[in-house]
C-alpha cells in the first residue's frame, strides 16, 4: 500500500514550474509583466536560440531592494497582495508570487537590480532555485533578469519543445502582445543580436499598432470607441476589405491584460456579419476597460483566460462599438499607385515628413545617346497590343537593316515641346519589327509553337502602364520567357485551355444530351445564382457547386506526379508581415514553397518577401494564400511533410478555382459538369460534397403532386 508523504520542496517547485513555464515564451511573458508592474516605461527583451540558451529582460522600473532580492525567488512571495480581499480586485498583471520561483527551478538565473533609494544594487546568481552567488554591484535603477539554459535539469521537457525558430517566434508574439497592451511602454526586442521590434512608447495605440503589424496592415485599421454598462471599449479594428484568412490578427485586452475570450471574439465577428468575405476574419486591437471586481483573472495558470461577471454586457459593449464604427465608415478601397523608384544615387522618394520640391520646368531640348536616338527613330507612332499583332502582309522582302548610321557617337539633342514627357520608356515599345524573324503562327499550328526565342527583343515590352510579368516553369534549366498578353476572357479560361486529345473543339448546345461511358444521358440546363450548375439526368436534377468542383480538379491536377507550376516573376516583390507564429511556420516550409513556385525569403522584422509566385495565384492574393497556409500548418500540418504539402495544395487549388458569384462561359461550366458526371469529382479537398441530387419524386412531393 503506497504511503502519503510530503514532496521535497525542490520536486514541488519542478511540478509548479510545469504549470507556469511551458516554453521560453512563458518566461518572457512573466518577466515583462513583472517589469510593467514595477512601473517601467522602457523594456528590452533579448533572446538567443529561441530563448533556450538566453533570455534577458531589462527595465527601468522601481527595482528590488537588496535585502529582498533573495526573497523574491521564494514561492508565493509577492509585493502585490496583502490580504484575501485583494483577490477581489486585482489591478496588476502578476499577483501569485510563483513566476520567479518556477523559472529559477528549471534554469540558471542572474539578477541585477537597484532601487532609487540605494547607492549600490544587488547581483544574484541562482541554479535550480538555489542561490550560488551574491554581491553588491553598481548598476542603473531598474532590474535586469538573465535566464540561461532553460530546462537544463529537466531533459524530459526539452524533447517537447519545437525548433529554435518556432520558439523564437512564440517569444516574439508574446512581446508584440505586451507592446500592444501597454503602448505607454517602449518595447525593444532582439533575437540573436538582431533588432526586430521597437515601439515608441508614446501612449498611442496607433503607434504601437504600426510598429507591431507593419505599415500595410496598420493602414487597413480604423479606430473604434464605445461604452457599455460599467465598461468602455477602445482600439482599432480592420476594415471589411482588410480581413485575413486566420484569426492571428485578433488581439483582445481586458484592463491592460492580454486575454483569449470567446465572448469578445464572437461579438467582434458578429459585428462584421454580411460585411466581410466568407472565410475571412477581422483583425483588431481592442481594449476593454471595466471595474476590477467585474472580472476574475485568477482562473487559469497563465492568466490568459478570464471570467466576466456578465458575458452579455461584454458582448453588447464590443458588438455595438464595432458595429457603429463600421456603419459610420465611409471610406472606399482606393487604388494605390506607387511612384517610380528613383535611379541609384538620385533624389530619395518623397515621404510625408519631407515634402516634394517643385519640379523644374521641362527643357526645350534634352540629351540622349546614339542608341536611344536610333531606337526612337525606328519606333512606330502607334504601337499595337501584343495580342492583336499579326504579321504584316508584304509583297516583297523585309527592308534590310541600315549598314551605317553616319552619326558620331556624341550625345545629340532632340527638340520637344514644353511640358512634354521628357522620359522615353521602354514600356512604350512598338511590336516586334518584321526583320526580327517573328511571324504570325498559322491557324493549324500547335498552341505553344513559336519561332526562335532568340529573336524576340520587344515581346517583353507591353503597352505603357501595363505591368511586366514573366512566366517560367520551375527548374534550374528553365529560362524566363515574357508572358504573352491575351484578350480578356472569363474567369477560369485557363482551366479550359488544356483540352484533352479527341475532345471536340466546340461544346454541343445545351439542348444536346451528353452520354458518358456506361452512364445515362444527361443535359446541362444552365446555372443559377452564378454559383450552381444545373444538370438534368433521367428523372433527377443535380446542383453542382462549380467552385468546389473546380477546386477538386485543381487539387488533383497539382497533386499529380510530376506537376510543375508555371512561375511568374513579380515586377514588384510582395512584402508580407504575418503574425510571428504564422511567419515561423512559413519560414520552416520555404523549401516546400519553392517547389510549388513561391520564391520567398526572410525579409527581417518578421516579414517575408515574395519575388515570384505560381501563375495560378494573382499577386494581390499572395498574402491571403500564405496566411491561409500558415493557419493550416499551425493546426497540425507543419510536422508532417505530406500534410504540409497537401495544405499548400489545398490553398492554391482554392485560389485558382473559378469563384462562386462570378459569371462563366457555357464552355467552362460544361467542362466542370463533365468532370462531375464522369465520377472523377465527388468531394472538394475540404470534404464538402460538390453536388446534391433532387429526384423527380422529391420535387413533385414539394408541389403536392405525389
Amino acid at each position: 500500500m503506497p504511503h502519503i508523504l510530503q514532496l521535497d520542496p525542490h520536486v514541488a517547485d519542478l511540478i509548479a514550474a510545469g504549470e507556469v513555464v511551458e516554453r521560453p515564451a512563458s518566461v518572457v511573458k512573466e518577466l515583462m509583466e513583472n517589469a510593467i508592474d514595477a512601473g517601467a516605461d522602457a523594456l528590452t527583451v533579448e533572446i538567443q536560440h529561441g530563448g533556450m540558451s538566453l533570455i534577458r529582460v531589462t527595465d527601468n522600473g522601481c527595482g528590488i531592494a537588496a535585502a529582498e532580492a533573495e526573497t523574491a525567488f521564494l514561492r508565493h512571495a509577492t509585493s502585490k497582495l496583502r490580504t484575501e480581499y485583494d483577490l477581489e480586485a486585482i489591478g496588476t498583471l502578476g499577483f501569485r508570487g510563483e513566476a520567479l520561483a518556477a523559472i529559477s527551478a528549471v534554469s540558471r538565473i542572474e539578477l541585477l537590480t537597484r532601487t532609487a533609494e540605494e547607492d549600490l544594487g544587488a547581483a544574484l546568481s541562482l541554479e535550480g532555485g538555489a542561490v550560488v552567488h551574491r554581491e553588491e554591484a553598481g548598476c542603473p535603477q531598474g532590474t535586469t533578469m538573465v535566464v540561461r539554459d532553460l530546462f537544463y535539469n529537466t531533459p524530459a521537457r526539452l524533447k517537447f519543445l519545437k525548433k529554435d525558430a518556432a520558439e523564437g517566434a512564440a517569444c516574439f508574439a508574446m512581446v508584440q502582445r505586451v507592446a500592444l497592451s501597454h503602448p505607454e511602454v517602449s518595447v525593444k526586442f532582439l533575437r540573436d543580436g538582431k533588432q526586430e521590434l521597437l515601439t515608441p512608447g508614446n501612449g498611442q495605440v496607433q503607434s504601437a499598432l504600426y510598429a507591431v503589424l507593419g505599415r500595410d496592415m496598420a493602414l487597413g485599421f480604423t479606430p473604434v470607441k464605445g461604452s457599455g454598462e460599467d465598461m468602455s471599449v477602445s482600439g482599432f479594428v480592420s476594415l471589411p476589405t482588410c480581413c485575413r484568412g486566420t484569426r492571428g490578427y485578433q488581439h483582445f485586452f481586458v484592463n491592460g491584460r492580454y486575454v483569449k475570450s470567446r465572448t469578445m471574439t464572437a461579438a467582434l465577428e458578429e459585428a462584421y456579419a454580411n460585411q466581410k468575405m466568407v472565410g475571412k476574419f477581422p483583425g483588431c486591437v481592442l481594449h476593454l476597460t471595466t471595474r476590477l471586481n467585474a472580472v476574475d483573472v485568477n482562473v487559469h495558470p497563465t492568466k490568459q483566460e478570464v471570467k466576466f461577471g456578465s458575458d452579455k454586457k461584454v458582448f453588447d459593449a464590443v458588438y455595438y462599438a464595432v458595429k457603429s464604427t463600421l456603419e459610420a465608415d465611409r471610406t472606399r478601397p482606393s487604388l494605390q499607385v506607387k511612384p517610380p523608384r528613383p535611379a541609384e544615387g538620385g533624389r530619395p522618394a518623397q515621404s510625408p515628413l519631407c515634402p516634394a520640391e517643385p519640379a523644374p520646368a521641362a527643357p526645350a531640348y534634352r540629351e540622349m545617346t546614339l542608341e536611344e536616338f536610333r531606337w526612337t527613330a525606328e519606333r512606330p507612332a502607334a504601337p499595337l497590343p501584343l495580342h492583336d499583332f499579326t504579321a504584316p502582309r508584304t509583297t516583297g522582302a523585309a527592308p534590310a537593316a541600315p549598314a551605317g548610321n553616319g552619326v558620331s557617337g556624341a550625345p545629340i539633342s532632340i527638340p520637344q515641346s514644353a511640358g512634354a514627357d521628357t522620359h522615353i520608356r521602354p514600356a512604350e515599345a512598338a511590336p516586334v519589327p518584321a526583320e526580327s524573324g517573328i511571324s504570325a503562327p498559322p491557324t493549324s499550328a500547335a498552341p505553344h509553337a513559336r519561332t526562335d526565342d532568340r529573336a524576340r527583343p520587344a515581346e517583353s515590352a507591353p503597352a505603357s502602364g501595363a505591368p511586366i510579368s514573366t512566366v517560367r516553369p520551375v527548374g534550374a534549366d528553365a529560362h524566363i520567357r515574357p508572358a504573352e498578353a491575351a484578350p480578356d476572357q472569363p474567369v477560369g479560361a485557363a482551366f479550359m485551355a488544356a483540352r484533352p486529345a479527341g475532345e471536340p473543339s466546340a461544346p454541343p448546345s445545351e439542348e444536346e444530351p451528353w452520354r458518358m461511358a456506361g452512364e445515362e444521358p444527361w443535359r446541362m440546363a444552365g446555372e443559377v445564382l452564378n454559383t450552381y450548375i444545373i444538370v438534368e439526368q433521367g428523372d433527377k436534377v443535380l446542383f453542382i457547386d462549380k467552385h468546389a468542383a473546380h477546386e477538386r480538379l485543381n487539387f488533383d491536377r497539382m497533386k499529380a506526379e510530376g506537376y510543375q507550376p508555371m512561375v511568374q516573376a513579380l515586377l514588384e516583390p510582395v512584402v508580407f508581415t504575418p503574425p510571428a507564429e504564422e511567419g515561423a511556420a512559413l519560414l520552416a516550409q520555404l523549401p516546400l514553397l519553392g517547389r510549388f513556385g513561391f520564391e520567398a525569403e526572410d525579409f527581417g522584422g518578421g516579414a517575408l518577401i515574395v519575388r515570384a509566385a505560381p501563375s495560378d495565384v494573382a499577386a494581390g492574393e499572395i498574402p491571403d494564400v500564405l496566411s491561409e497556409l500558415a493557419g493550416r500548418l499551425l493546426t497540425g500540418g507543419s510536422a508532417d511533410p505530406g500534410a504540409a504539402r497537401d495544405a499548400l495544395l489545398h490553398t492554391m487549388a482554392c485560389k485558382a478555382a473559378i469563384k462562386g458569384g462570378q459569371r462563366n462561359s457555357p464552355a467552362e461550366l460544361l467542362k466542370v459538369a463533365q468532370a462531375v458526371m464522369s465520377g472523377a469529382v465527388k468531394y472538394c479537398p475540404h470534404g464538402r460534397p460538390v453536388a446534391i441530387e433532387l429526384t423527380r419524386q422529391q420535387l413533385e412531393k414539394r408541389f403536392g403532386r405525389a
